[in-house]
């Protein structure tokens, strides 16, 4: 999977994008990319109306910002990008 360094072409930075072990393990290559772009376009995915909102004041106020998606094969998973927007993660709910 290429590595994006600093990749902004959506509402925010990701700063230094990785993927955890578990991720890694149970996703695809095109899970982890179509996710990455949705998470990037603020499209938050399976999340409640409250959990939306909060990103979307995290996009004015730079707080985190939290994603949840499913892969082709119904896993569940996250992405994260810090506050500081110097990283983003994709994650396993169990490794969060």
């Amino acid at each position: 999977m290429p590595h994006h360094h600093d990749r902004s072409s959506g509402k925010f930075p990701f700063g230094l994008t990785v993927a955890t072990q578990g991720a890694l393990t149970h996703l695809t290559a095109d899970d982890i990319l179509l996710a990455l772009g949705r998470h990037g376009a603020g499209d938050w995915g399976e999340l409640e109306a409250g959990d939306k909102a909060a990103n979307e004041r995290a996009l004015q106020t730079e707080g985190r910002l939290f994603s949840a998606y499913r892969s082709v094969t119904g896993t569940r998973f996250y992405v994260i990008t810090e506050c500081d927007r110097s990283a983003t993660t994709v994650l396993l709910p169990q490794e969060y």
